[in-house]
Formats: structure tokens, C-alpha cells, sequence
């Protein structure tokens, strides 16, 4: 399996699009897609019908966006940027912003 370059929990900036320049949190990523659902962008109106577990009404909720849309945030600077891989000398393989050259840290 290869490594994916943005994942659940990393800081993105949108490149593209109504919500270009806005920053959030990847909430989910959809690799088969090649989508992610980022926190507080590409928000979308939705008119729900009522349930017997859900109330009726127009809801917002995260659309998701194209993974070739949005940029890490650079751990150093927070601008955008590539993302790159490095083996360390303990093996293993890490995360580098191709901008700054830092190891992006692991979320938990």
C-alpha cells in the first residue's frame, strides 16, 4: 500500500475554488475518490426530510473537496506546500515539506 501524502488530522490550505486562501482539519479522506472533507470549507446547504431520528430543515454540512485542491500547511511557516518522503536512520519513513525541508509530526 503507498503512503498517502494528506491525511485525517493535518492542516490544509485550499488552493482553488469559492474557498481559496481559507485554512482547516482534514476530517476524513476518501483515497478511492481522491477526496477529503476538510473542516469549515466547501460548506453545503442541505434540505433534509424529517426522520424519526433526524429533524427536518435545511442543514450545512462539509462537502468534500479534491485532494489536487487543497495543500499541507508547512509546520515552519504555515504556507503551503509539497509533501515529500524520507527514511530516517532508524527506518522509518517520514513526512517532509518539500518548502522548509521539516519532518511533518504524526498525528495520534
Amino acid at each position: 500500500m503507498s503512503a498517502q501524502k494528506i491525511k485525517k488530522g493535518d492542516h490544509v490550505i485550499v488552493l482553488t475554488g469559492r474557498d481559496k486562501g481559507k485554512h482547516g482539519e482534514v476530517i476524513e479522506v476518501r483515497p478511492k475518490e481522491s477526496r477529503a472533507i476538510v473542516r469549515g470549507v466547501n460548506v453545503v446547504r442541505k434540505h433534509q426530510k424529517q426522520t424519526a431520528q433526524k429533524e427536518g430543515g435545511i442543514i450545512s454540512k462539509e462537502a468534500a473537496i479534491h485532494l489536487s485542491n487543497i495543500a499541507l500547511e508547512d509546520p515552519k511557516d504555515g504556507k503551503p506546500t509539497r509533501i515529500g518522503f524520507k527514511l530516517l536512520d532508524d527506518g522509518r519513513k517520514v513526512r517532509v515539506a518539500k518548502r522548509s525541508g521539516e519532518v511533518i509530526p504524526e498525528k495520534k
